[in-house]
Protein backbone atom coordinates (compact mmCIF):
# COMPACT_ATOMS: atom_id res chain seq x y z
CA UNK A 1 0.00 0.00 0.00
CA UNK A 2 0.95 3.17 -0.84
CA UNK A 3 0.60 6.24 0.90
CA UNK A 4 1.09 10.04 -0.06
CA UNK A 5 3.18 12.51 2.39
CA UNK A 6 0.07 14.66 2.32
CA UNK A 7 -2.15 11.88 3.90
CA UNK A 8 0.02 10.92 6.11
CA UNK A 9 0.27 13.85 7.33
CA UNK A 10 -3.40 14.23 7.88
CA UNK A 11 -3.80 11.19 9.13
CA UNK A 12 -0.94 11.97 12.06
CA UNK A 13 -2.83 15.20 12.57
CA UNK A 14 -5.92 13.65 13.66
CA UNK A 15 -4.47 10.40 15.17
CA UNK A 16 -2.71 12.99 17.34
CA UNK A 17 -4.97 16.15 18.60
CA UNK A 18 -1.71 18.39 19.45
CA UNK A 19 0.48 17.33 16.53
CA UNK A 20 -0.73 20.86 15.27
CA UNK A 21 -0.38 22.73 17.58
CA UNK A 22 3.06 24.15 17.57
CA UNK A 23 4.01 27.12 15.49
CA UNK A 24 7.07 28.90 14.01
CA UNK A 25 6.93 31.14 17.34
CA UNK A 26 6.26 28.21 19.37
CA UNK A 27 7.69 25.15 18.43
CA UNK A 28 6.51 21.65 20.18
CA UNK A 29 9.40 21.34 22.25
CA UNK A 30 8.91 24.71 24.18
CA UNK A 31 5.35 24.22 24.36
CA UNK A 32 5.65 21.14 26.21
CA UNK A 33 7.69 23.17 28.45
CA UNK A 34 5.79 25.67 29.29
CA UNK A 35 2.72 23.51 29.97
CA UNK A 36 4.75 22.45 33.23
CA UNK A 37 3.08 25.16 34.81
CA UNK A 38 -0.08 23.54 34.47
CA UNK A 39 0.77 20.48 36.26
CA UNK A 40 2.19 22.37 39.34
CA UNK A 41 -0.61 24.24 39.46
CA UNK A 42 -2.89 20.94 39.03
CA UNK A 43 -0.49 19.62 42.15
CA UNK A 44 -1.51 22.48 44.27
CA UNK A 45 -5.33 21.99 43.22
CA UNK A 46 -5.33 18.77 43.97
CA UNK A 47 -3.99 18.90 47.37
CA UNK A 48 -6.12 21.77 48.22
CA UNK A 49 -8.94 19.93 47.19
CA UNK A 50 -8.82 16.77 47.89
CA UNK A 51 -6.00 15.01 49.71
CA UNK A 52 -5.82 17.58 52.21
CA UNK A 53 -9.26 17.74 52.49
CA UNK A 54 -9.61 13.96 53.00
CA UNK A 55 -6.56 14.31 55.42
CA UNK A 56 -8.28 16.79 58.20
CA UNK A 57 -11.05 15.60 57.96
CA UNK A 58 -10.44 11.89 58.62
CA UNK A 59 -6.77 12.17 60.49
CA UNK A 60 -7.02 15.48 62.28
CA UNK A 61 -10.34 15.41 62.92
CA UNK A 62 -11.21 18.91 61.81
CA UNK A 63 -14.98 19.62 61.69
CA UNK A 64 -16.12 19.69 57.79
CA UNK A 65 -16.86 23.53 58.25
CA UNK A 66 -13.65 24.36 59.11
CA UNK A 67 -12.10 22.45 56.20
CA UNK A 68 -14.21 23.91 53.62
CA UNK A 69 -13.85 27.33 54.79
CA UNK A 70 -9.39 26.54 54.62
CA UNK A 71 -10.76 25.59 50.78
CA UNK A 72 -12.34 28.48 50.01
CA UNK A 73 -9.72 30.93 51.51
CA UNK A 74 -7.89 30.88 47.68
CA UNK A 75 -11.04 32.64 46.65
CA UNK A 76 -9.98 35.77 48.43
CA UNK A 77 -7.19 36.08 45.67
CA UNK A 78 -9.47 34.97 42.97
CA UNK A 79 -11.09 38.27 42.32
CA UNK A 80 -7.90 39.93 42.29
CA UNK A 81 -6.86 37.84 38.75
CA UNK A 82 -8.39 40.39 36.43
CA UNK A 83 -6.15 42.81 38.21
CA UNK A 84 -3.26 40.64 37.94
CA UNK A 85 -4.36 39.80 34.09
CA UNK A 86 -4.03 43.94 33.54
CA UNK A 87 -0.90 44.24 35.39
CA UNK A 88 1.21 41.63 32.96
CA UNK A 89 -0.90 42.94 30.25
CA UNK A 90 1.09 46.52 30.79
CA UNK A 91 3.94 45.55 32.82
CA UNK A 92 7.14 47.93 32.12
CA UNK A 93 10.12 45.86 31.90
CA UNK A 94 13.89 47.02 31.34
CA UNK A 95 14.62 43.69 29.18
CA UNK A 96 10.83 43.83 28.08
CA UNK A 97 9.13 40.26 30.12
CA UNK A 98 5.37 41.07 30.84
CA UNK A 99 4.84 37.56 31.68
CA UNK A 100 7.62 35.78 33.04
CA UNK A 101 8.45 38.06 36.32
CA UNK A 102 4.03 37.02 36.97
CA UNK A 103 4.70 33.36 36.71
CA UNK A 104 7.73 33.67 38.75
CA UNK A 105 6.25 35.68 41.84
CA UNK A 106 3.56 33.31 41.75
CA UNK A 107 5.91 30.39 41.77
CA UNK A 108 6.99 31.76 45.05
CA UNK A 109 3.58 32.73 46.39
CA UNK A 110 2.45 29.07 45.75
CA UNK A 111 5.57 27.47 47.17
CA UNK A 112 5.39 29.72 49.86
CA UNK A 113 2.33 28.43 50.73
CA UNK A 114 2.68 24.56 50.64
CA UNK A 115 6.13 25.28 52.47
CA UNK A 116 4.57 26.24 55.69
CA UNK A 117 1.43 24.26 55.23
CA UNK A 118 2.05 21.31 56.83
CA UNK A 119 3.10 23.06 59.83
CA UNK A 120 -0.27 25.08 60.29
CA UNK A 121 -2.01 21.42 59.94
CA UNK A 122 0.05 19.45 62.56
CA UNK A 123 -0.74 22.30 64.98
CA UNK A 124 -4.13 20.66 64.71
CA UNK A 125 -3.22 17.71 67.15
CA UNK A 126 -2.79 20.43 69.64
CA UNK A 127 0.91 19.15 70.73
CA UNK A 128 2.20 22.24 69.99
CA UNK A 129 5.24 23.53 72.68
CA UNK A 130 2.79 27.11 73.34
CA UNK A 131 -0.56 27.10 73.98
CA UNK A 132 -1.55 30.19 71.20
CA UNK A 133 -5.57 30.05 70.97
CA UNK A 134 -6.53 29.82 67.08
CA UNK A 135 -2.91 29.19 66.16
CA UNK A 136 -4.28 26.26 63.86
CA UNK A 137 -6.60 28.04 62.32
CA UNK A 138 -4.15 30.94 61.61
CA UNK A 139 -1.27 29.07 60.10
CA UNK A 140 -3.68 27.05 57.80
CA UNK A 141 -5.81 29.68 56.94
CA UNK A 142 -2.58 31.65 55.69
CA UNK A 143 -0.85 28.90 53.96
CA UNK A 144 -3.83 28.31 52.16
CA UNK A 145 -4.10 31.29 51.05
CA UNK A 146 -0.42 31.96 50.05
CA UNK A 147 -0.91 28.71 47.98
CA UNK A 148 -3.95 30.42 46.06
CA UNK A 149 -2.75 33.58 45.58
CA UNK A 150 0.27 31.61 43.64
CA UNK A 151 -2.00 29.54 41.38
CA UNK A 152 -3.89 32.52 40.75
CA UNK A 153 -1.09 34.15 39.50
CA UNK A 154 0.90 31.89 37.84
CA UNK A 155 -2.23 30.57 35.99
CA UNK A 156 -3.52 33.83 34.67
CA UNK A 157 -0.17 35.14 33.53
CA UNK A 158 1.11 31.30 31.91
CA UNK A 159 -1.79 31.10 30.00
CA UNK A 160 -1.42 34.54 28.46
CA UNK A 161 2.07 34.18 27.78
CA UNK A 162 0.89 30.98 25.97
CA UNK A 163 -1.60 32.61 24.13
CA UNK A 164 0.70 35.64 23.25
CA UNK A 165 3.40 33.30 21.73
CA UNK A 166 0.86 30.71 20.17
CA UNK A 167 -0.62 31.95 16.51
CA UNK A 168 -4.21 33.00 15.68
CA UNK A 169 -4.75 29.30 13.94
CA UNK A 170 -2.79 27.08 16.62
CA UNK A 171 -3.95 29.27 19.75
CA UNK A 172 -7.23 26.96 20.40
CA UNK A 173 -5.26 24.10 20.42
CA UNK A 174 -2.61 25.39 22.58
CA UNK A 175 -4.72 25.92 25.32
CA UNK A 176 -6.42 22.30 24.35
CA UNK A 177 -3.08 21.30 25.51
CA UNK A 178 -2.27 23.15 28.57
CA UNK A 179 -6.36 22.08 29.69
CA UNK A 180 -5.08 18.34 28.82
CA UNK A 181 -1.66 18.56 31.29
CA UNK A 182 -3.84 20.63 34.15
CA UNK A 183 -5.83 17.19 34.29
CA UNK A 184 -2.96 15.23 34.00
CA UNK A 185 -0.86 16.80 36.63
CA UNK A 186 -4.35 16.01 38.78
CA UNK A 187 -4.52 13.05 37.95
CA UNK A 188 -0.97 12.15 38.25
CA UNK A 189 -0.32 14.22 41.32
CA UNK A 190 -3.96 12.51 42.80
CA UNK A 191 -2.28 9.10 42.62
CA UNK A 192 1.17 9.91 43.89
CA UNK A 193 0.04 12.11 47.01
CA UNK A 194 -2.50 9.23 47.92
CA UNK A 195 0.19 6.53 47.70
CA UNK A 196 2.27 8.08 49.74
CA UNK A 197 -0.55 9.96 52.70
CA UNK A 198 -1.26 5.74 52.56
CA UNK A 199 0.39 5.31 55.98
CA UNK A 200 -0.57 8.58 57.99
CA UNK A 201 1.71 9.82 59.79
CA UNK A 202 2.85 13.99 61.04
CA UNK A 203 6.19 13.36 59.35
CA UNK A 204 4.92 12.13 56.37
CA UNK A 205 2.47 14.90 55.96
CA UNK A 206 5.55 17.68 56.44
CA UNK A 207 7.67 15.65 53.70
CA UNK A 208 5.61 15.09 51.05
CA UNK A 209 3.63 18.36 51.46
CA UNK A 210 6.54 20.08 51.26
CA UNK A 211 8.15 17.92 48.60
CA UNK A 212 5.31 19.00 46.89
CA UNK A 213 6.54 22.74 47.31
CA UNK A 214 10.04 21.71 46.07
CA UNK A 215 8.42 19.91 43.04
CA UNK A 216 6.71 23.53 42.69
CA UNK A 217 9.84 25.37 42.03
CA UNK A 218 11.21 23.01 39.96
CA UNK A 219 8.38 22.61 36.80
CA UNK A 220 7.90 26.16 36.96
CA UNK A 221 11.77 27.07 36.85
CA UNK A 222 11.52 24.74 33.86
CA UNK A 223 8.22 26.06 32.65
CA UNK A 224 9.38 29.87 32.51
CA UNK A 225 12.97 29.25 31.15
CA UNK A 226 13.46 31.16 27.86
CA UNK A 227 9.96 31.22 26.73
CA UNK A 228 9.69 34.99 26.26
CA UNK A 229 12.29 37.11 24.18
CA UNK A 230 14.16 39.84 25.13
CA UNK A 231 13.19 43.17 24.52
CA UNK A 232 14.05 46.63 25.65
CA UNK A 233 11.58 48.99 25.78
CA UNK A 234 12.64 52.15 23.65
CA UNK A 235 12.46 55.21 25.56
CA UNK A 236 9.39 56.42 23.75
CA UNK A 237 7.52 53.18 25.01
CA UNK A 238 9.70 53.96 29.15
CA UNK A 239 7.70 57.78 28.36
CA UNK A 240 4.56 56.70 27.61
CA UNK A 241 1.62 57.07 30.35
CA UNK A 242 0.83 53.78 32.25
CA UNK A 243 -3.10 52.51 31.59
CA UNK A 244 -5.47 52.79 34.24
CA UNK A 245 -7.00 49.41 35.21
CA UNK A 246 -10.30 51.31 35.74
CA UNK A 247 -10.22 52.04 32.10
CA UNK A 248 -9.43 48.92 30.56
CA UNK A 249 -12.21 47.33 32.57
CA UNK A 250 -14.71 50.11 31.49
CA UNK A 251 -13.59 49.05 28.13
CA UNK A 252 -13.80 45.73 28.93
CA UNK A 253 -17.36 45.90 29.94
CA UNK A 254 -18.07 48.29 27.05
CA UNK A 255 -17.63 44.34 25.03
CA UNK A 256 -21.68 44.52 24.48
CA UNK A 257 -23.39 42.05 27.26
CA UNK A 258 -19.68 41.31 29.33
CA UNK A 259 -21.52 42.47 32.61
CA UNK A 260 -24.76 39.86 32.41
CA UNK A 261 -22.10 37.63 31.39
CA UNK A 262 -20.13 37.57 34.21
CA UNK A 263 -23.03 37.36 36.55
CA UNK A 264 -24.21 34.58 34.64
CA UNK A 265 -21.37 32.48 34.78
CA UNK A 266 -20.95 33.79 38.78
CA UNK A 267 -24.29 31.97 39.29
CA UNK A 268 -24.41 29.50 37.26
CA UNK A 269 -21.24 28.16 38.67
CA UNK A 270 -22.35 28.34 41.77
CA UNK A 271 -25.53 26.41 41.57
CA UNK A 272 -22.81 23.38 39.52
CA UNK A 273 -20.33 23.55 42.22
CA UNK A 274 -21.91 23.59 46.15
CA UNK A 275 -22.23 19.75 45.39
CA UNK A 276 -18.36 19.65 44.87
CA UNK A 277 -17.71 18.18 48.13
CA UNK A 278 -21.34 16.65 48.89
CA UNK A 279 -21.65 13.95 46.45
CA UNK A 280 -19.42 11.08 47.50
CA UNK A 281 -20.44 11.45 51.15
CA UNK A 282 -23.78 11.63 50.21
CA UNK A 283 -23.34 8.33 48.58
CA UNK A 284 -21.53 6.93 51.66
CA UNK A 285 -23.72 8.02 54.36
CA UNK A 286 -26.98 7.89 52.61
CA UNK A 287 -27.09 5.35 49.61
CA UNK A 288 -24.47 3.42 51.73
CA UNK A 289 -22.18 2.92 48.47
CA UNK A 290 -18.36 1.85 49.25
CA UNK A 291 -15.31 3.78 48.65
CA UNK A 292 -14.81 2.37 45.22
CA UNK A 293 -18.20 2.81 44.20
CA UNK A 294 -18.24 6.45 45.40
CA UNK A 295 -15.09 6.70 43.44
CA UNK A 296 -16.63 6.14 40.31
CA UNK A 297 -18.43 9.54 40.22
CA UNK A 298 -15.38 11.43 39.63
CA UNK A 299 -15.52 9.65 36.25
CA UNK A 300 -19.24 9.64 35.67
CA UNK A 301 -19.41 13.37 35.89
CA UNK A 302 -16.58 13.16 33.61
CA UNK A 303 -18.18 11.49 31.19
CA UNK A 304 -20.94 13.55 31.49
CA UNK A 305 -19.05 16.91 30.97
CA UNK A 306 -16.96 15.60 27.54
CA UNK A 307 -20.41 14.06 26.43
CA UNK A 308 -21.67 17.57 26.67
CA UNK A 309 -18.34 19.37 25.49
CA UNK A 310 -18.78 17.48 22.12
CA UNK A 311 -22.19 18.27 21.38
CA UNK A 312 -21.56 21.87 21.88
CA UNK A 313 -18.67 21.92 19.66
CA UNK A 314 -21.11 20.76 17.37
CA UNK A 315 -23.89 22.78 17.87
CA UNK A 316 -21.45 26.01 17.90
CA UNK A 317 -19.78 24.74 14.98
CA UNK A 318 -23.01 25.34 13.24
CA UNK A 319 -23.51 28.79 14.71
CA UNK A 320 -26.38 28.35 17.32
CA UNK A 321 -26.67 30.82 19.79
CA UNK A 322 -24.21 29.93 23.01
CA UNK A 323 -26.50 31.73 25.57
CA UNK A 324 -29.46 29.24 24.35
CA UNK A 325 -26.69 26.49 24.61
CA UNK A 326 -25.92 27.46 27.94
CA UNK A 327 -29.65 27.57 29.31
CA UNK A 328 -30.13 24.13 28.03
CA UNK A 329 -26.83 22.81 29.97
CA UNK A 330 -28.90 24.84 32.99
CA UNK A 331 -31.79 22.23 32.34
CA UNK A 332 -29.52 19.52 32.57
CA UNK A 333 -28.52 20.25 35.42
CA UNK A 334 -32.29 21.13 36.91
CA UNK A 335 -32.46 17.55 35.90
CA UNK A 336 -29.04 16.16 37.54
CA UNK A 337 -29.74 17.29 40.73
CA UNK A 338 -33.49 15.90 41.07
CA UNK A 339 -32.31 13.03 40.01
CA UNK A 340 -29.40 13.11 43.29
CA UNK A 341 -32.29 14.04 45.20
CA UNK A 342 -34.66 11.41 44.45
CA UNK A 343 -32.20 8.36 44.69
CA UNK A 344 -32.84 8.56 48.54
CA UNK A 345 -36.18 7.66 49.12
CA UNK A 346 -36.11 5.28 45.99
CA UNK A 347 -32.82 3.56 47.46
CA UNK A 348 -31.19 3.81 43.70
CA UNK A 349 -28.02 4.06 42.90
CA UNK A 350 -28.43 3.81 39.54
CA UNK A 351 -30.58 7.02 39.82
CA UNK A 352 -27.59 8.61 42.11
CA UNK A 353 -25.24 8.21 39.21
CA UNK A 354 -27.72 8.91 36.43
CA UNK A 355 -28.09 12.14 38.26
CA UNK A 356 -24.22 13.00 38.71
CA UNK A 357 -23.52 12.48 34.95
CA UNK A 358 -26.94 14.81 34.28
CA UNK A 359 -25.00 17.42 36.73
CA UNK A 360 -21.43 16.78 34.78
CA UNK A 361 -23.35 17.41 31.59
CA UNK A 362 -25.56 20.48 32.40
CA UNK A 363 -22.30 21.76 33.89
CA UNK A 364 -19.88 21.16 30.74
CA UNK A 365 -22.88 22.54 28.56
CA UNK A 366 -22.97 25.74 30.40
CA UNK A 367 -19.29 26.13 31.07
CA UNK A 368 -18.53 25.99 27.11
CA UNK A 369 -21.35 27.74 25.69
CA UNK A 370 -20.68 31.05 28.52
CA UNK A 371 -16.78 30.63 27.69
CA UNK A 372 -17.63 30.68 23.66
CA UNK A 373 -20.04 33.67 24.58
CA UNK A 374 -17.67 35.91 26.24
CA UNK A 375 -14.67 35.11 23.55
CA UNK A 376 -16.92 36.78 20.72
CA UNK A 377 -17.27 39.37 22.88
CA UNK A 378 -16.11 42.94 21.30
CA UNK A 379 -12.95 44.67 23.38
CA UNK A 380 -11.16 47.27 21.88
CA UNK A 381 -8.45 49.95 23.29
CA UNK A 382 -6.46 49.03 26.35
CA UNK A 383 -7.95 45.64 27.08
CA UNK A 384 -5.87 42.93 26.21
CA UNK A 385 -5.53 39.20 26.78
CA UNK A 386 -4.40 38.84 30.47
CA UNK A 387 -7.30 41.18 31.29
CA UNK A 388 -9.92 38.88 29.47
CA UNK A 389 -8.49 35.41 30.93
CA UNK A 390 -8.18 37.10 34.68
CA UNK A 391 -12.16 38.17 34.67
CA UNK A 392 -13.28 35.07 33.24
CA UNK A 393 -11.14 33.99 35.77
CA UNK A 394 -11.96 35.61 39.07
CA UNK A 395 -15.47 35.28 38.02
CA UNK A 396 -14.91 31.43 38.28
CA UNK A 397 -12.79 30.90 41.11
CA UNK A 398 -14.75 32.96 43.23
CA UNK A 399 -18.36 31.43 42.46
CA UNK A 400 -16.51 28.29 43.01
CA UNK A 401 -14.97 28.99 46.25
CA UNK A 402 -17.93 30.46 47.76
CA UNK A 403 -19.74 27.75 46.44
CA UNK A 404 -17.83 24.73 47.94
CA UNK A 405 -17.52 26.65 51.96
CA UNK A 406 -21.37 27.70 51.26
CA UNK A 407 -21.87 23.31 50.48
CA UNK A 408 -20.10 22.43 53.50
CA UNK A 409 -21.21 24.83 55.83
CA UNK A 410 -25.05 24.75 55.18
CA UNK A 411 -24.56 20.64 55.04
CA UNK A 412 -23.86 21.17 58.38
CA UNK A 413 -25.58 23.70 59.61
CA UNK A 414 -29.08 22.41 58.07
CA UNK A 415 -27.77 18.73 58.94
CA UNK A 416 -27.32 19.35 62.86
CA UNK A 417 -30.53 21.38 62.97
CA UNK A 418 -32.59 18.34 61.05
CA UNK A 419 -31.15 15.69 64.13
CA UNK A 420 -31.71 17.75 66.81
CA UNK A 421 -35.71 17.58 65.76
CA UNK A 422 -35.56 21.63 65.25
CA UNK A 423 -36.73 21.19 61.71
CA UNK A 424 -39.50 18.24 62.96
CA UNK A 425 -39.71 14.79 63.31
CA UNK A 426 -40.29 13.99 59.27
CA UNK A 427 -36.87 15.75 58.50
CA UNK A 428 -34.96 14.20 61.28
CA UNK A 429 -32.59 12.18 59.09
CA UNK A 430 -28.67 12.15 57.72
CA UNK A 431 -30.44 13.26 54.18
CA UNK A 432 -31.45 16.57 55.46
CA UNK A 433 -29.06 18.20 55.65
CA UNK A 434 -27.72 17.49 51.66
CA UNK A 435 -30.75 17.44 49.90
CA UNK A 436 -31.49 21.58 51.35
CA UNK A 437 -27.95 21.92 49.55
CA UNK A 438 -29.20 20.12 46.24
CA UNK A 439 -32.76 22.44 46.41
CA UNK A 440 -30.86 25.23 47.14
CA UNK A 441 -28.75 24.72 44.10
CA UNK A 442 -31.92 23.97 41.91
CA UNK A 443 -32.73 27.61 43.09
CA UNK A 444 -29.72 28.91 41.72
CA UNK A 445 -30.07 27.42 38.53
CA UNK A 446 -33.60 29.12 38.23
CA UNK A 447 -31.82 32.48 39.03
CA UNK A 448 -29.53 31.36 36.51
CA UNK A 449 -32.25 31.34 33.85
CA UNK A 450 -33.76 34.85 34.59
CA UNK A 451 -30.44 36.11 34.66
CA UNK A 452 -29.69 34.04 31.02
CA UNK A 453 -32.93 35.36 29.59
CA UNK A 454 -32.50 38.94 28.39
CA UNK A 455 -29.36 37.32 26.26
CA UNK A 456 -31.44 34.48 24.89
CA UNK A 457 -31.96 36.38 21.78
CA UNK A 458 -31.43 36.21 18.09
CA UNK A 459 -28.03 37.56 16.66
CA UNK A 460 -25.43 36.46 14.34
CA UNK A 461 -22.53 34.63 15.43
CA UNK A 462 -19.47 34.46 13.26
CA UNK A 463 -19.00 30.86 12.36
CA UNK A 464 -16.09 29.01 13.95
CA UNK A 465 -12.60 29.02 11.30
CA UNK A 466 -11.85 25.03 12.63
CA UNK A 467 -13.25 22.65 15.20
CA UNK A 468 -14.12 23.37 18.88
CA UNK A 469 -11.01 21.77 21.16
CA UNK A 470 -10.53 21.48 24.61
CA UNK A 471 -9.24 24.99 24.72
CA UNK A 472 -13.03 25.99 24.90
CA UNK A 473 -13.32 24.54 28.39
CA UNK A 474 -12.65 26.65 31.11
CA UNK A 475 -8.91 26.37 33.33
Amino acid sequence: MIFRAGSLKGLTSRMLPFADAASEGLPMAQLLRLSLFQVSVGMAAVLLLGTLNRVMIVELSVPAMIVAFFIAIPVLSAPFRALLGFRSDNHRSAIGWKRVPYLWFGTLWQFGGLAIMPMGLVLFTGRQAIDVPFIAELGAGLAFLLTGIGMHMTQTAGLALAADRADDETRPRVVALLYVMFLLGMLLSSIILGTLLRDFSELRLIQVVQGAAVMTIALNLLALWKQEKIKPMTQAERAAPRPLFRDAWADFMSGGDAGRLLVVVFLGTMAFNMQDILLEPFGGEILGLSVSATTLLTAVWATGALLAFGLAARWLSQSRDPYRIAARGVLAGLAGFSAVIFADPLGSAAVFFLGAAGIGFGGGLFAVATLNAAMTMVSHGTADRGLALGAWGAAQATAAGLAIFAGGALRDLVGAAAMSGALGEALATPATGYSFVYHLEIYLLFVTLIALGPLVRVRAFRKSTGPIGLADFPT
